[in-house]
């Protein structure tokens, strides 16, 4: 077979692709690439690696500098991704599968090619998340059903990040809870990405009049997926069993006076500088749920 020719037609008919039809060259750039690749790969079995720099120095003779040695690896590994189980996901460019060559784990990467399709993901967000490990961050358990496509049995907490990364301007380690709270009130729409999909805030300090006394919940949401109010709570220390009797006595306040009878119940989150484990074994409410938090 004559790879290079056939190669260089389907980079010259993308070119030309992608001034005629503007709308979709996106689709176009992918589908070339992973035909370009397969043709590489191939090659490669037939004429060994160094068929690669062959290749790249006449495409670069007779098509510019664009098709290069680099680039031509990056189109194999492209097509090498696809392969591997990757899907073809016409939303994302050929940028957003660049950040995704890196990784090894397939269940990683199709994490992240589904959360570009739901959150409409740049590339540089993209390229953040994988810097942050958020699909590390993940529960054990969220990830099986992701690689299980368990969809319907998703809780509210199975996209809680753990640890939770919070920006840090103070430069500090030991930070009080009142600047804790003011570090996620700086930067809401993060720390709501850090909990999963669908929180939204309502209010901090929210009070709450327990017999003749107020008392103030740090941080009132609301999840509109789950339908449902979200008590959180924040300490500066490791868990405490005084902790959990605290929010589940916001969660039954907020359960009695404040949700309808249309809405689901109250969760707690908890949210400390170490967790619990020993405390949390015996925790039996199961809308109480404990995380960490790392600052960043």
């Amino acid at each position: 077979m004559d790879y290079y020719n056939k190669i260089k037609d389907e980079l010259v008919n993308n070119e030309t692709y992608k001034r005629v039809k503007d709308y979709s060259k996106n689709r176009n750039d992918l589908k070339t690439y992973y035909n370009v690749g397969k043709l590489l790969n191939d090659a490669g079995k037939h004429y060994g690696e160094g068929i690669i720099k062959k290749y790249s120095d006449k495409l670069t003779n007779e098509l510019g500098k664009k098709f290069n040695e680099t680039t031509l690896k990056r189109i194999r590994q492209f097509y090498s991704l696809i392969k591997k189980g990757a899907p073809l996901v016409h939303q994302l460019t050929c940028s957003h599968y660049q950040e995704l060559l890196p990784l090894k784990e397939i269940n990683k990467i199709n994490y992240y090619i589904n959360i570009c399709q739901e959150q409409n993901l740049s590339k540089r967000k993209l390229r953040e998340k994988i810097k942050n490990n958020e699909y590390e961050r993940l529960d054990d358990k969220t990830k099986l059903k992701l690689i299980n496509k368990e969809q319907e049995q998703e809780k509210v907490e199975d996209f809680i990040k753990n640890p939770i990364l919070i920006k840090n301007k103070y430069n500090k380690e030991d930070i009080s809870e009142r600047m804790l709270q003011r570090l996620i009130l700086e930067d809401m729409p993060s720390f709501l990405k850090e909990l999963g999909n669908g929180f939204c805030f309502i209010d901090n300090e929210y009070p709450i009049k327990i017999g003749k006394r107020y008392n103030y919940i740090d941080l009132l949401l609301y999840n509109i997926n789950f339908n449902c109010y979200v008590v959180c709570e924040l300490k500066t220390t490791e868990l405490k069993k005084e902790h959990i009797g605290q929010v589940q006595t916001y969660m039954n306040y907020i359960d009695k006076n404040v949700k309808t009878l249309k809405q689901s119940l109250t969760i707690g989150i908890i949210i400390c500088k170490k967790d619990n484990k020993f405390v949390m074994e015996y925790v039996t409410d199961e809308n109480v749920f404990d995380r960490e938090y790392q600052l960043i």
